[in-house]
């Protein structure tokens, strides 16, 4: 799955919309990266940009941003309410999706080393990034701020992380690092600002002081009054989703005020969310109301509805939610296609698609028929006493489903290493070696897309067996049908591991694989013959 790493550089410019706008043009061209909000503040001077893109593509996103900064603004001239120390102040990446904080940490770091060579910056790290406990928060490094950065950077205890330990005039130095997504979120409360407030204290990680901590860690909240709204509500920084998420947090605001006999009406997100924040709270209230709701886009209707997140303005998901806001269409030509289209390419005069992408197709149809005879079964009332089992057997056999999907172009795509690497040079030895290495590589991707293939296929004969258990006996074709097709594109792409294994020099993989490879293969005919005995011996 793709990765998504947020970046919010904070630029010392807040009214030259020139320079504002060329900042954001810098951010924009950078390919790979998706530019999600400008948010330009007079009386601070400043600038907040927010972009998101895989690791490498937001790494050239900021050094272009601070390419652009140090050709157009001059720290000299400066002046803003926002505490600040350089032209590019400061610069964390955030995890959002299928990234680890681990991986932000090495993004600033690789970015605060090239700013560093590249553009001559003084660059400090910060937060995870930093291993000094004495500087590790924004605070500690920005005392002082821009003026007092002369003097504090020549101590050599304030030597910067990387780049030059002298003071850049023009510039001042950069603080980068890596932090966890921040979650803005505000909670309707019917009543007073000091209600609201009241309730903030109690729940926010500082509590009403040293002696009286609150009950949540990661959160900073406070009440307050607000006209616009006609309404009171309690406002926090979630600093952690994954610590307190917001659906904790909305919940125990509800507890909270109930005591204190004040109502509250729904909330609202400020800014955007990762999926998973929103999954998390699905997943909440699917347990607590013993729902079972299999389709993302309902589980996110449910979201909505439960935490009043329409109260004050529209939540449309698709421009709130980061992995909505910057989806692309999946690169699956073949799987896109239309049934009669993907039959055509097949049957055309070219080796690709061919029976590998065949097989992950039918194998897909095979966990796909389960699946629809499971859902057929859940909910009708003559079978109201096996919905535990279709609870059960919908996720997996959905999930092995969608899984197999990606399959149909990924085996399509599979001899790509292997062709490339036929056509590097082979003119001396040490070019020879190489090429004969990444042939080797390349055969090695060709054989494990299709093991992939089998491994995915295999993992659904357990669901399957229980759907013919358990399932719709008026649907008993589907499932012998699917099992069917289940055993045969498993059988198809068993055929396809073979086919390359001659090329292959590692005896130790072509052993491991094969031995692996005929375990399926085999556990499939055998579990499709269950399924079927299982299905006669119940008409």
């Amino acid at each position: 799955m793709k990765k998504i790493v947020e970046c919010v550089p904070n630029f010392s410019e807040g009214c030259n919309t020139e320079i504002i706008n060329a900042i954001a043009e810098s951010i924009r061209k950078t390919p790979g990266v998706t530019l999600l909000d400008v948010d330009p503040g007079k009386s601070t001077n400043r600038t907040v940009y927010t972009f998101v893109g895989e690791p490498s593509a937001v790494i050239e996103g900021a050094l272009n941003s601070a390419r652009t900064a140090h050709e157009l603004i001059d720290m000299r001239k400066h002046k803003g309410e926002h505490p600040r120390m350089g032209a590019m102040d400061v610069c964390p990446f955030v995890p959002v999706a299928n990234v680890t904080m681990e991986e932000c940490v090495e993004c600033s770091k690789e970015f605060a080393r090239r700013a560093g060579e590249e553009l001559g910056l003084p660059m400090y790290l910060y937060e995870y990034a930093q291993d000094k406990e004495y500087r590790k928060s924004l605070p500690q490094i920005r005392q002082g701020e821009y003026e007092g950065l002369a003097k504090k950077i020549v101590k050599p205890e304030w030597k910067p992380d990387f780049g030059p330990a002298e003071f850049v005039p023009e510039w001042g130095a950069t603080v980068t690092g890596a932090r966890f997504f921040l979650v803005a979120y505000n909670i309707n409360i019917l009543g007073t600002n000091n209600q609201a407030h009241r309730i903030a204290l109690d729940l926010r990680t500082a509590g009403r002081g040293d002696d009286k901590p609150g009950k949540f860690q990661e959160v900073k909240a406070m009440g307050w009054y607000v006209d616009e709204y006609n309404t009171a509500q309690v406002t926090a920084n979630l600093t952690n989703y994954k610590v307190t998420a917001p659906h904790t947090f909305y919940e125990e605001v509800k507890r909270e005020a109930a005591e204190i006999k004040v109502g509250v009406a729904g909330s609202e997100l400020v800014g955007l969310i990762p999926l998973e924040a929103m999954l998390m709270a699905a997943d909440y209230y699917m347990e607590k109301e013993n729902l079972f709701i299999i389709d993302e886009e309902q589980k996110i209707k449910l979201v909505i509805d439960r935490m009043g997140l329409n109260s004050i303005s529209q939540f449309d998901p698709k421009k709130r939610i980061i992995e909505y806001l910057i989806e692309e269409k999946r690169n699956e030509p073949l799987a896109s296609l239309t049934l009669r289209g993907f039959i055509e390419e097949i049957a055309a005069r070219s080796s690709a698609p061919g029976g590998g992408s065949a097989s992950a197709a039918i194998a897909a149809i095979g966990a796909g028929l389960g699946c629809m005879v499971a859902q057929l079964t859940y909910g009708v009332r003559k079978f109201e006493s096996v919905d535990g089992e279709m609870r059960k057997i919908i996720p997996a056999l959905n999930s092995a489903t969608m899984s197999l999907i990606p399959m149909v172009d990924a085996d399509t795509n599979a001899f790509n290493d292997y062709m490339d690497a036929l056509r590097m040079p082979k003119r001396t030895d040490e070019e020879k070696a190489l090429r004969s290495a990444a042939m080797q590589e390349g055969l090695k991707k060709a054989i494990e897309t299709p093991f992939r293939t089998m491994m995915l296929g295999d993992s659904a004969w357990t669901n399957m067996i229980e759907i013919a258990k358990y399932g719709n006996i008026a649907s008993k074709s589907d499932v012998e049908v699917g099992a069917r097709a289940l055993e045969v594109g498993i059988w198809g792409a068993y055929k396809n591991v073979l086919i390359n294994m001659p090329g292959i020099k590692d005896e130790d993989f072509k052993t491991k694989k094969l031995a692996e490879a005929e375990e399926i293969v085999t556990r499939a005919k055998v579990k499709c013959d269950e399924v079927l005995k299982i299905l006669n011996d119940r008409a």
